[in-house]
């Protein structure tokens, strides 16, 4: 998860054309292909005339590798100088208060699903782009407006799921991950005659919240025999409430209560940096909220670490234990840029060059969210690709919600754990924040 919009980060100001990039593979099939249904260009780009691409992105954990494929490409179009800024701290609002004074970025960030229609009149139209075709079915899916149009480009492939310790599990005499409450109720047990705490929670950050959420809205869809999409539009338009749903109105709750009772001290201290030096020291069995992208910052304090991953279980069936893959992050192209053209030409280049196929496995170390892209040399995608042979993913249904929503989701549970509310107002007013902020329509 970017960790975007916490209040503890401090914002910083990269020039991609002045920074000493990585070399990389040379051999790239850049795109001499023009934007053809944005209205932005209709011409090839002039490759001896400068060009500056401003990119506003929240993504600090990748700046190292954004500045190597800005330090690629300058090697390709010497003529563009790419100048990355990245903004932790209240990145939603600086954005919308550059939208708003019509200094709209070249490139900015913003979340999948819902928030691709609620930037839709400042992004770029990328449908008939070689890059659109790059992507996989279900990334473009997740950049793709409600009328079809793809509208945004995929950060990375994301997987969102219960991480686990195999040696603490191991300790502890559980030889299968738990995947139902009962399950998890008596590794619990196990863990704790050990001398080992269960979990290790981030419940500072808003955004956890939803990472967990998902897998129940995931599992109350299918008791109701529908999908995860239209019970969440069911939610926002008022149609249904948790009472309607035991998976939301007691299996979530007695979830995170169990996490807070059996997990470290002090939980809404705890931010995501902590949680994840608790998990990767051995301080608990098993990680919440979080996703693939913590593999590395794991391995940095404990390289050996044996790093398991899993659904979460959300009930006392089994098989809605499902491990959540797919794209939650998208990057913008301002139509309106004056440097619109030159701006798709280099990410039809990213995604579709032999660097750009590489980079994202090698480079920045993601899941690649385009076809014919290796995996990255690290323990999740390869565990992922083992459970994805045998069990499906579950949807990301993040993304059929706003992060307007998300936001006050996670302070009405950071509420509700802090005890100034109790579970029946935590609910309503989760109810009502569904209703006003969860969709762009």
């Amino acid at each position: 998860m970017l960790k975007r919009f916490t209040a503890l980060s401090a914002s910083l100001l990269l020039v991609g054309g002045l920074l000493a990039g990585c070399g990389g593979n040379n051999n790239n099939n850049a795109a001499n292909n023009t934007a053809g249904t944005n209205g932005a260009a209709n011409t090839a780009t002039d490759s001896s005339k400068p060009v500056t691409i401003n990119m506003f992105t929240a993504s600090p954990e990748y700046t190292d590798a954004f500045n190597a494929y800005i330090a690629e490409y300058k090697k390709v179009k010497p003529n563009v100088t790419i100048n990355l800024e990245i903004m932790q701290a209240d990145y939603n609002t600086v954005l919308k208060s550059k939208i708003a004074a019509g200094s709209t970025p070249d490139v900015f960030q913003t979340t999948a699903g819902g928030d691709i229609d609620t930037f839709a009149e400042y992004s770029a139209d990328l449908t008939n782009e070689p890059l659109a075709a790059a992507m996989t079915d279900a990334v473009r899916s997740n950049m793709s407006s409600s009328d079809g149009k793809v509208l945004g480009l995929p950060v990375k492939g994301n997987l969102f799921v219960l991480m686990y310790n195999k040696k603490l599990l191991a300790d502890a005499g559980i030889t299968e991950v738990p995947k139902t409450t009962a399950e998890m109720d008596d590794a619990i047990t196990k863990l704790e005659a050990k001398g080992i705490t269960p979990f290790a929670n981030a419940y500072k950050e808003w955004w956890v919240w939803k990472h967990i959420f998902q897998h129940f809205v995931d599992a109350a869809a299918t008791d109701a025999g529908t999908d995860a999409k239209t019970l969440v539009a069911d939610f926002i338009a008022g149609k249904t409430t948790f009472k309607d749903h035991p998976v939301l109105n007691d299996n979530f709750f007695n979830f995170i209560d169990t996490t807070v009772k059996h997990g470290t001290d002090k939980p809404l201290e705890r931010d995501s940096n902590a949680e994840v030096s608790d998990f990767a020291l051995g301080k608990a069995a098993f990680m919440t909220g979080k996703g693939a992208w913590d593999e590395e910052a794991i391995k940095k304090i404990t390289p050996d670490f044996d790093l398991g991953i899993a659904g979460y279980p959300v009930s006392d069936k089994a098989e809605q234990s499902q491990i959540i893959t797919g794209a939650d992050q998208a990057l913008r192209i301002n139509k309106d840029s004056a440097v619109a053209a030159e701006t798709i030409e280099f990410f039809n280049w990213l995604y579709t060059s032999e660097y750009g196929k590489s980079w994202f496995s090698t480079v920045a170390k993601v899941i690649p969210p385009i076809k014919d892209a290796p995996m990255p040399d690290l323990q999740m995608p390869k565990e992922m690709e083992e459970i994805l042979k045998t069990e499906k993913s579950g949807d990301l249904s993040v993304n059929y919600s706003l992060d307007t929503f998300h936001q006050k989701f996670g302070e009405l549970m950071q509420a509700y754990i802090g005890g100034s509310k109790t579970k029946d107002q935590a609910i309503d007013e989760i109810q009502k924040a569904w209703i006003q902020f969860g969709s762009a329509q």
